[in-house]
Formats: C-alpha cells, structure tokens, sequence
C-alpha cells in the first residue's frame, strides 16, 4: 500500500559555536538539508540563507517537508562556511553536519545535537538546533513597514537597518522572518514582505511577536537600535490610511540616558492576512504547466558522429542531452493535459539556406513546432540532429524571449491557467550574456521559469550568476528582477546517480516560482472554489492527495 504523507513539517535550523574557517573575520555559515527516505541517494531539499561573519548563526529561511509516519526518512543538516558565489559546495569549508531522522526532531519538537566532520570526530564545539512545527494553516500575512528617526549607530555615514521578526515558542524566541538591510539610512522603507501566519504566531493573533530592528555591520557584530512587542491583532489595525505605530526602546539607553524617548519609530502601513493557495491547490484547480525545450547545437559539442562529442549517441542510444529531456519530461509532462511540447534548437546552420538560427524547431516546421510527448521530443532530436551542422554562437535571448511571448499573453486571462517552463540544455559559455539578462528580468514579471541543464565540463560560472540565489539578478539598465526564475543544474553532478535525482533537482524551485509568481500577482486557480476547507480539501490536504506522495510520484515535484 502507498505510504501517506501524515502532514508538512517546518525546520527552523540554528548553530552554536562553528569551527571559524576565516582568516581575519568569521566563517558565513549556510546550512544545507539532505534527505533519503529509501537508502538510495541522499537529495537536496534546500538551502538556508548565507549568514555573514557569524559563528552562532539563527537561519531565517526555513526547510518545509512531508513527513511520513511510517517510513524512517533520514535528514542531513550540512554546514559549510561560503566563500564564492557558486552552487557548489566541494569548494567551501565544510563546518560539521547532523544525521538524523525526521521522526526523531518531530517527537523531540526541539533537537540539539553536536556536529560532526566527516570521519565523525567532533566539530570542534558546534552545536546545531533544530525545531519542528507541523503546518496546519496556509495563510500568510503581506506586509509593508517603514521605520524613520532611527538612531545612527555609525560614525561614518548613518545606520543601515534591517528587522528581525519573532516568534514566541514555549522554548523562548524564535526567529520568523529577517527583512533585507536598507543601506544608509534612517529613515528606511523595507521592500513589500510576507511571513506564514504559523511562522509568525501559530494562528493565534493574540500571541506576543516580538520585533528587533538592527544596524547591520559587515564583521557581523550587528548594533541593536531596538525592540517593540506586539501581536497580530495589533499589527492588523494598520492600513494604507493610517499605519500602526511602535516606538523602538533600546533598554541600556533608556537606563542610561535621561529624559529617553525612543531609538525611532517603526511603522507598519500594511498588514494583511491572506490565504495562500498551495501548488497543488492550482495544479487541481487547473492550472496548466507548458513545457518547452531548447537544445543547443553549437560547435563546442564537438562533432555528433565522434564519440568524444556530446551529442554522440551511444549504441545504448544515450547520451546527457537525452538524459537531461527524458528525466526533467517525464515529469512535467504529468500536468500539461494535451503533453503537446515545442522544441527548439539552437547555434546551429540549417537547411536549406545554412544561415545560423538561435531558435529552429527541431522538426524543421515553424508553423507546428510541437512535438507528441517526451518520445516525440526525443524523436525530432534524434532525427535533427545529422540534418544540421554545429555552428555558434550560444545565444540564449531568442529562445527566452519566444517562450516570453505566450507567458505574456497567457498574463491577459484573470486566473492562474497557464505557467511556462522552458528547459535549455547546453555545453558552453553564453555570447549573449547581456541580452540573456535582460531577457530573465523581463521574463521574471510573468508566468514562466527557465531551468538550466549544463552538459559537459565547461565553466558554468556564467550559468550560477544567472542563477539568482546569491541575489536578484538585474538587467543591463540595473533593473532587477521581480523573482528569481532561473535554475542551473551541472548535469555533471548527476552522472552516476538515479535518473530521479536529476530530475527532483532540476525541478525543485518550480513549484515555489509558481506559487509566488501567482500569490503575488493574486491569482487563484481558474476552478478555485473560496469556500472550500483546507483541511477537508485534497489539494491542500497531502495526506489525501496522490501527488505528494512519492510512492506514486517517484520524481517528488511537489
């Protein structure tokens, strides 16, 4: 029988007393979640945030997953102490990690435990924590909050600040949610923000939060200006008319100084709780995925008939390009109902003019370049493939900007109908890097996300900036983009591991884009039904729902 998946789980992840790696400052710990459920490969789940110059760092972002009574799910906390900007870990310090299972955090509610280097001797005096908290509740509240007259804390130049919300939990504060840092200024407007209501308060609108308003420094010895206590009720008096107030009190000035007023004054202008559809709450409501392949036939692949190129294919008739269609296919293809897939190629001279074009169907017909199903995408590669000749450059903006122009048409209809993924398997070094950019941020204001599959060695340094973990992405002009929509995957990393792995990978952030984009532009699914109970309701309920259960969805998408 099927395993069901009882409930969703949040992890809030904090250390204590990390192995300092830095010469001159302090290790910027981030922390990685590994998981395995069946004694095959371990996969990521996520990644924390980066925490600068900290060796006691409390992670904001926290790690959501399903949590299966009845199967011994294995965790891995890993941390490691980030010194580039690329996605791979071999080449950061590594501070120590945690094995454990799942069932052991939930039934402890809070787990501290030491950490360990590879060969299990200890990591020095790190410690790590984790906290459980099942999610029951799929509101979130928007928030909009200024602050003016804060206190300068620099001696050059003024305070940059930044918030840190609480939670209060029977174990003490918790952290919830941690705004960006407004450089310069004491007066700052923090970008829009949302934070789950569990996350937040638990549901409970009459518990304590509790909000600290920092001065961030670089050596991560952040200032405090201060704190204020308040609770949702309080927080939801605000509105675009008349904003709620609180007074920063910083307690050792107050002692100190007479006649001590405040250290500022925080206002929040918007505090509205609303319902957060789930992605499977639009995948059920009939929200359409299109999926389009972009596959690039540039010379650095080296000739097809060689067995050194990357598009030979073998007498087992594989090679990463068909890996990388039929692993990430497969799995979509479950929810586009008429599985009708464009497919492109690219960097390539073709019949009958031999002009190079960055956005050929690989069936050669412009009028219907769709193809029947992952078989058929594969089909027209295969058959392309000895019809055209391998040229250059590696230009990525057509392709972005073709899929661009259905994303932004299906942007006219008034529900959640249609989302856009485009998948580009490529070898090398993109030429177009500046029209590339300025294709993402303008594709990142609609309904669409680019995956990135590198086949090859090459240097993919370019792929990871395009890749906006490490920050929004901007365009040429400094624009940045609305999200972050773009996911690079070195194929590489994948050779030996199951098929699934790739794919898990690959598509990991897709249902998060695809909830964010449609949350923010408050869109609900086309057969949306308000007065539906989450808890009755099988798309928001994963203990009745077939999809998020990996017994029948091997790939685990959602």
């Amino acid at each position: 029988m099927a395993a069901q998946c009882v409930t969703k789980v949040e992890l809030t992840v904090s250390c204590e007393n990390l192995l300092d790696k830095d010469v001159g400052s302090k290790s910027d710990p981030l922390c990685v979640l590994l998981m395995n459920s069946s004694d095959s490969q371990w996969y990521e789940v996520g990644r924390t945030e980066k925490v600068q110059n900290c060796l006691s760092p409390k992670f904001a972002k926290k790690f959501v997953v399903d949590y299966y009574f009845e199967i011994v799910q294995k965790l891995k906390f890993g941390v490691y102490d980030i010194d580039n900007k690329t996605i791979d870990l071999t080449d950061d310090d590594f501070l120590g990690e945690l094995e454990c299972t799942l069932g052991q955090v939930v039934s402890s509610k809070k787990l501290t435990r030491p950490l360990v280097l590879k060969n299990k001797s200890p990591a020095g005096k790190g410690t790590i924590t984790i906290n459980a908290e099942e999610i029951k509740d799929n509101r979130v509240v928007n928030f909009e909050v200024a602050a003016r007259k804060l206190d300068n804390k620099d001696l050059f130049g003024k305070s940059d600040p930044y918030l840190e919300f609480y939670k209060q939990t029977e174990t003490g504060w918790q952290l919830a949610h941690r705004t960006e840092v407004v450089k310069n200024n004491l007066n700052p407007t923090w970008r829009p923000f949302r934070i789950p209501l569990q996350s937040l308060c638990g549901g409970d609108m009459e518990k304590p939060i509790k909000v600290e308003c920092y001065d961030y420094d670089n050596d991560g010895s952040h200032d405090l200006i201060g704190v204020f206590e308040t609770t949702m009720k309080r927080l939801q008096e605000a509105s675009h008319t008349s904003p709620a107030e609180f007074e920063c009190i910083n307690s050792k000035k107050k002692q100190k100084k007479k006649g001590y007023k405040n250290s500022g004054v925080v206002s929040v202008k918007l505090c509205q709780v609303v319902k957060e559809y789930t992605f499977l709450d639009y995948i059920m409501g009939g929200c359409q995925i299109n999926f389009t392949v972009a596959v690039d036939f540039t010379g650095s692949n080296g000739d097809p008939r060689s067995p050194q190129s990357l598009h030979y294919i073998s007498p087992q008739g594989v090679n990463e390009y068909l890996t990388a269609i039929w692993s990430v296919g497969n799995v979509i293809q479950d929810y586009d109902s008429d599985k009708m897939f464009p497919a492109f190629g690219f960097g390539a001279q073709i019949p009958p003019t031999w002009q190079v074009s960055h956005e050929f169907p690989l069936n050669f017909n412009p009028s219907n370049p769709f193809c029947a199903g992952v078989e058929g995408v594969v089909e027209a590669y295969r058959s392309c493939l000895p019809q055209v000749k391998l040229y250059g450059p590696t230009n990525f903006s057509p392709i972005i900007n073709h899929v661009a122009c259905f994303a932004k048409q299906a942007l006219q209809q008034t529900t959640a109908a249609q989302y856009f993924v485009l998948l580009i398997i490529t070898d090398g070094v993109i030429t177009d890097m500046d029209e590339t950019r300025n294709a993402i941020v303008n594709a990142s204001r609609l309904p669409m996300s680019i995956i990135i599959v590198g086949v090859g060695g090459a240097d993919f340094s370019a792929m990871e900036f395009l890749d906006g973990d490490d920050g929004r992405l901007r365009s040429l002009t400094g624009e940045a983009a609305m999200r972050d929509i773009v996911q690079f995957v070195p194929f590489r990393q994948f050779q030996n591991a199951p098929k699934e792995a790739l794919a898990k990978t690959v598509l990991a952030e897709v249902p998060g884009q695809l909830v964010d984009f449609f949350n923010t532009m408050k869109l609900s699914p086309p057969n949306s039904n308000p007065a539906t109970n989450p808890a009755t309701n099988p798309a928001t309920n994963p203990a009745t729902n077939p999809a998020t259960n990996p017994a029948t969805n091997p790939a685990g998408t959602v």
